[in-house]
């Protein structure tokens, strides 16, 4: 994919070869996923970036999807953009392991997986909780995250 640019204009470079993981950066439920991925992850294959940020809206866009209805987990691999259910199972796919065994839901018709997804979706801020910002990765891991999302700009 080519460069893109975050909130400050800068060219941000979008890695080839590493799935990118573009998430509600205020969702908690959201935020706490990204820190899970994180955690089994010790390669660092994974990047991230909120879909609240330019670069995010940008790959949402390029993906052929509206950046303004947006709110699902989307992942880009390999060049082809996946959401919700499926964005779900192809993560597990790639930390391996037991993570993997998400590849069962594959047997599901994506309509019924994607009932699921939606149900919980549509209740996460209630049941989790909603920040005012965008979470701010820490210097150790900021360079695992392609943008920073709208008001987290160093301060």
């Amino acid at each position: 994919m080519a460069d893109d640019s975050d909130a400050e204009g800068e060219e941000v470079a979008v890695p080839e070869g590493h799935p990118i993981v573009l998430f509600d950066g205020v969702c908690n439920l959201c935020v706490g996923s990204v820190q899970f991925l994180i955690e089994r992850d010790p390669e660092a294959r994974f990047r991230f970036a909120p879909l609240q940020s330019e670069v995010g809206e940008r790959l949402v866009s390029d993906c052929g999807l509206d950046p303004e209805t947006m709110d699902s987990v989307v992942l880009v691999d390999e060049g082809r953009c996946h959401v919700k259910s499926d964005a779900v199972i192809r993560i597990g796919r790639h930390l391996g392991g037991l993570y993997r065994a998400l590849s069962v839901g594959r047997l599901l018709p994506r309509r019924a997986r994607n009932v699921v997804y939606d149900f919980v979706a549509a209740r996460r801020y209630g049941w989790f909780g909603k920040k005012d910002r965008c979470m701010m990765p820490t210097p150790e891991l900021r360079s695992r995250f392609l943008a920073e999302g709208p008001g987290q700009a160093d301060d």
